[in-house]
């Protein structure tokens, strides 16, 4: 017997999760060197005393000491210690023309010299960073002289943009590696000591900084405020942050931006080991659930060769929302990784709507013309129970979507009218998307039956859902999206409760439009 494609993913996905859990264990627990001559020991084992110092400079080289401004001389510095203080900054006239300021930091026994002592750690990173500034928005319906005489930023070109935070590192565990098998991740920002021992390891955390915390840096801005911290770090986190960041390099070069890896860097921002390991079980399920709903719900409109006992309005609804919802989401300028599964759900709901209303497009030359196929008197009733469903609703859906967009127009500020349209119809689909669900339901209670529907992809969908619900608290978004998420799961109960209610008859169509009945009559006629 051939395993099914269900079985071979759900296969390859328990390896792929036992691979990634015995990966993540490794880097939080290096294998230990043993007391050999082969080991290379941590300096700070010697218990040296250390100073920290961090300057700016417009030039990213460290050896031109001539550009470069002290900004902190930390004296009596502790690895294990934790410190924090704040600084305004001077801005330097070619980084307030859209120019770059840079930040070096050494950490250095006292006495000798952080610039050219031989047992100096020394890392350096970007104060700034290019980034299109976000659209402004203002009142549509407000004085249109002052949003007129309002100057602007233009959202199209990228300007410099002040980072406020500033986390320093250093692995404060005192480790002893084999001298020939440093992992390659430590190996990459380690420097030797003339004692042969490795020298602290110093890192400037760059998960530690949001895309919608970045402050435009004006030409008339002299100052800056900049908060400076410093943090010791575990190796496990450690190796950790370094694999992130050599992974946002590689989606870097296939052309996502900055603000496209902004959220993934938003999951491993201040989350422990535990919580990232929840998060990333999490993640994982829904990502096999999502492809399981996805394979099945393909096969069940693919197969299906009637719409008796399904709301072709809801098929409908789910197509302009789920259209809409893509539309919200670059009005937003969300990031690349939310907006192209998003757009691929919206080309399948639009192929399901074409399968729901049999639409056939036939060409006479270079001109295509629609037609729709027939109806059967199954299909005309429950077009009638759809039909009388919706009735019902509109009587609260139309008050309810109006009333909003009327209010959002008079006191929420908007980038646009185009805005505040598809703010008005995300609200709609948001807060009163549910409506549009109870059709079905309305059509199960008249049919008496729930056979007709894929409850495969259902289920799939259910565990997804509910995965949903645990994002909704460990995830930012808006919360309309999050109230959404409890929507469906108050939907899924009601079909729960409609499955138990109404027990498997042989009389009634199944999900393919077929019973057992019709099977055994086809059987006797051959």
């Amino acid at each position: 017997m051939r395993p099914s494609i269900t079985v071979i993913v759900s296969g390859l996905f328990l390896a792929y999760i036992g691979h990634s859990l015995w990966t993540i264990y490794g880097l939080f627990f290096p294998t230990p060197c043993p007391s050999t001559d082969s080991c290379i020991n941590p300096y700070a084992a010697r218990k040296p005393k250390l100073e920290m110092r961090v300057y700016t400079s417009v030039s990213s080289r460290h050896a031109d000491t001539s550009n470069m401004k002290l900004l902190w001389k930390y004296e009596n510095f502790s690895i294990s210690e934790k410190a924090e203080k704040e600084f305004n900054v001077s801005v330097p006239l070619k980084t307030r023309k859209n120019g770059t300021l840079y930040v070096h930091v050494f950490v250095y026994p006292k006495g000798e010299d952080p610039f050219y002592g031989r047992r100096t750690s020394y890392v350096s990173n970007r104060l700034t960073q290019y980034s299109v500034p976000k659209s402004e928005t203002f009142n549509l319906v407000g004085d249109s002289s002052k949003n007129n005489t309002t100057t602007r930023m233009n959202p199209d070109i990228a300007i410099t943009h002040w980072r406020q935070k500033l986390t320093i590192n250093v692995m404060d565990e005192l480790i002893a590696f084999h001298r020939y098998a440093v992992p390659g991740d430590i190996h990459s920002i380690m420097s030797v000591s003339p004692e042969g021992d490795y020298l602290p390891l110093l890192y400037i955390d760059e998960f530690g900084f949001r895309i919608r915390d970045l402050q435009p840096v004006q030409k008339t801005s002299k100052t800056m405020p900049l908060t400076v911290s410093y943090v010791p770090i575990s190796v496990g986190k450690l190796r950790m942050w370094l694999n992130m960041r050599q992974a946002m390099d590689s989606l870097h070069t296939l052309g996502f931006t900055e603000k496209d890896t902004d959220e993934v860097k938003g999951i491993f921002a201040d989350t422990n080991f535990y919580f990232l390991a929840l998060t990333f079980m999490v993640a994982a399920f829904h990502l096999l659930f999502d492809f399981l709903a996805f394979k099945n719900d393909i096969t069940y409109w693919k197969n299906r060769n009637t719409m008796v006992g399904l709301s072709s309005r809801a098929v409908l609804w789910r197509s302009i929302s789920t259209i809409i919802i893509f539309l919200y989401l670059m009005d937003q300028e969300t990031s690349l990784l939310i907006l192209i599964p998003a757009g691929i759900g919206s080309i399948i709901e639009i192929w399901k709507v074409t399968k729901a209303f049999k639409v056939k497009i036939k060409w006479s030359g270079i001109r295509p013309s629609f037609e729709l196929g027939e109806t059967s008197d199954k299909e005309k009733e429950t077009q009638q129970f759809d039909s009388q469903a919706m009735k019902y609703m509109s009587y609260i859906l139309y008050p309810l979507c109006i009333g909003g967009a009327v209010y959002s127009l008079i006191y929420v500020p908007h980038k646009s009218w185009y805005s505040w349209c598809i703010n008005s119809l995300v609200n709609g689909v948001y807060a009163f998307g549910f409506l549009f669900m109870m059709p079905q339901l309305f059509v199960n209670y008249k049919l008496k039956s729930v056979a007709h529907l894929p409850w495969r992809a259902f289920m799939y969908k259910a565990f997804n859902t509910f995965i949903d619900d645990v994002f909704a608290f460990i995830i930012t978004m808006p919360t309309a999206h999050r109230l959404a998420c409890f929507r469906d799961d108050l939907i899924f109960v009601v079909y729960l409760y409609q499955r138990w209610l109404y027990p498997v008859d042989p009389t009634r169509v199944n999900e393919y439009g077929q019973s057992f009945d019709e099977k055994d009559e086809d059987k006797k006629t051959k």
